[in-house]
């Protein structure tokens, strides 16, 4: 990989964000006695869930890792890890026994979530091998921030009342979205930490290093690869020459999903917006470190359309009325307090060009839309101007449809990575028919309008739709672990932009962990890395499919056929004789 030129590709994207977030300082020393003994307290509590993929047993597990003094206040809860387990209902209670563990970790702005259906479909897959192997997906650390309590009502009114007007749910009372200036904890919760916490869990759930390194598999989605491959790299006792705690000795392999197992961003073009508040990366590290220290720098990336605590809760919000009334006319848009942040990103997402941006004229809540083309719009490859929130989930229906040229046009050349290719669709007639959404499934279909773009492009066809719109509101409304992520430490990005200051370079302490062991790389053959895919890793590419897609396709595709991504994991996974 050139690393000089895709490190100027990084730069060039984050020219343009806001000043705002940085670094920290330390290398990979030895646990504290003290941690370790903490890491003893754990809880495991059952998940009952609705998916169609049976076979599946889900429970969310929380393991007490308290964080170091040094680290300073921060709430209880943060000093736990957690992670959704999913294992064979079939097979052995204790993840020891099991025939393989793949452990995930998340995207940017992503938790663990996001992998409920590509989890299912790699553990029902293996099942039917005879095979019984589990799936982890972590959360980061910071997830702890965020309050599930709106959305677990079920009711999206609820939801919109308990986090915007402070109503109470279950006697709570939402406290506010946090604020830097409560962040100070996170100043330092950059990659050391990160590889650290997935060290400190496996060793706590399974004590045993052979068994790590016969068993588990270590991957991710997005920066979820570029996190394995510091963990791949990473000596956890602080002795170079000793190395079995070394991180390529946790695992038997490695799996990239939609990335590449690195240490570097350059394959992720795409992945950060150009407007959160990530600075250039001009600053010195220790420069960076005393901005994130004192404040001055946030400490959470975000952005203010779309990519914030506020609004990356309406995402799931959206999932709630999805799951309560697919079908029926959404009134989320004009249920929703008016407040700039909402109104900057109802503008930025449904706006069919610049004079409706500016304007506000026609607005989202202009438009008569089903609570499922709500979701849709908001998450949609057709819709959605955003590569690394895309899915494909199927099309608007029901009226008459335009192509939205905002922010770019339909058809243009040279469109940024953060846009993604795919045309972009908007409904056409406000105050007019109700426009509803036509599933993954139903796309080809002969009662199909076949809607296209101006230039005569069909907007999508049946092979570019993968993921059932229900299934993702289900990921984003149901799991007791967030889909999206609230609080995403920019830390974590700036430490790997920042990767040759002695400070980060030395966290490579075993550069050669990146190839000591299989790797499994597959792609979305329309996400991230479309149109520059690495020949030399031998990529499974998954065909049609976009960045979150690897996560989210259903099990069986609309050519017939068992959903590629799990069926390569779950043949990954295949214990060696």
């Amino acid at each position: 990989m050139n690393t000089s030129r895709s490190r100027r590709r990084t730069a060039k994207t984050l020219r343009s964000a806001a000043l705002a977030v940085l670094l920290t300082t330390g290398t990979l020393t030895a646990v504290a006695p003290g941690a370790r003994a903490a890491a003893a307290a754990r809880t495991e509590t059952p998940v009952a869930s609705t998916s169609p993929v049976a076979g599946v047993t889900e429970s969310v597990v929380r393991v007490k890792v308290p964080l170091p003094a040094s680290f300073g206040n921060r709430p209880v809860a943060c000093d736990w890890l957690s992670y959704l387990r999913y294992r064979s209902s079939g097979g052995p209670a204790a993840s020891a026994d099991a025939d393989r563990i793949l452990v995930a970790q998340p995207g940017i702005l992503e938790g663990a979530g996001a992998f409920d259906s590509v989890a299912r479909n790699t553990v029902a897959r293996a099942a039917e091998q005879g095979r019984h192997i589990e799936f982890w997906a972590l959360d980061r650390r910071s997830n702890c921030l965020e309050d599930h309590t709106g959305i677990d009502s079920g009711d999206e009114h609820t939801a919109v009342d308990y986090y915007y007007r402070g109503k109470q749910v279950n006697g709570r009372t939402f406290a506010g979205f946090t604020g830097n200036d409560r962040l100070g904890w996170m100043a330092k919760l950059g990659i050391e930490q990160t590889v650290r916490d997935q060290y400190d869990l496996l060793t706590a759930e399974l004590p045993d290093q052979q068994l790590r390194k016969r068993k588990v598999l270590c991957g991710g989605h997005s920066l979820g690869g570029v996190i394995t491959g510091y963990f791949a790299a990473a000596d956890f006792d602080g002795d170079n020459s000793t190395t079995a705690d070394a991180g390529y000795n946790q695992c038997a392999g490695y799996f990239a999903l939609d990335t590449t197992v690195s240490t570097d961003l350059g394959d992720l073009s795409g992945s950060i917006p150009d407007d959160t508040n990530l600075p250039d990366i001009g600053l010195g590290y220790g420069v960076v470190q005393a901005g994130l220290d004192s404040g001055v720098l946030p400490r959470s990336l975000s952005a203010p359309v779309l990519l914030n605590p506020e609004t990356m809760t309406l995402l799931a919000i959206a999932g709630v009325g999805a799951l309560q009334a697919p079908d029926a006319e959404a009134d989320l848009p004009s249920y929703l307090p008016a407040n700039t942040n909402i109104e900057a990103t109802n503008r930025f997402l449904f706006s069919k060009d610049a004079a409706a941006f500016l304007t506000g004229s026609p607005a989202v809540k202009d438009f008569r839309l089903s609570n499922d083309a709500v979701l849709g719009a908001l998450m949609d490859d057709d819709s959605v101007p955003l590569a690394f929130l895309q899915s494909s989930v199927g099309f608007f229906d029901g009226g008459p449809i335009a192509d939205k040229n905002f922010p770019v046009a339909n058809g243009g050349s040279g469109a940024p990575a953060l846009f993604g290719t795919e045309y972009k669709a908007i409904p056409e007639q406000p105050h007019g028919p109700l426009y509803t959404w036509r599933n993954y499934d139903r796309v080809g279909d002969p009662d199909d309008p076949g809607y296209k773009s101006a230039d005569g492009t069909p907007f999508t066809n049946a092979g570019k739709e993968v993921t059932d719109i229900r299934e993702l509101a289900r990921s984003l409304a149901l799991q007791p672990l967030d889909f999206t992520e609230q609080y995403f430490p920019t830390k974590l990005v700036t430490d790997i932009e920042l990767a040759t200051s002695p400070q980060v370079k030395r966290l490579v302490a075993h550069p050669d962990g990146l190839t000591a062991n299989p790797t499994l790389t597959v792609l979305a053959g329309d996400g991230l890395l479309a149109g520059r895919i690495p020949a030399d890793l031998h990529p499974v590419v998954a065909d049609g499919y976009q960045h979150l897609d690897v996560l989210t396709a259903a099990p069986v595709q609309n050519n017939g056929r068992p959903e590629p991504v799990s069926t390569n994991l779950a043949s990954f996974a295949r214990t060696p004789k």
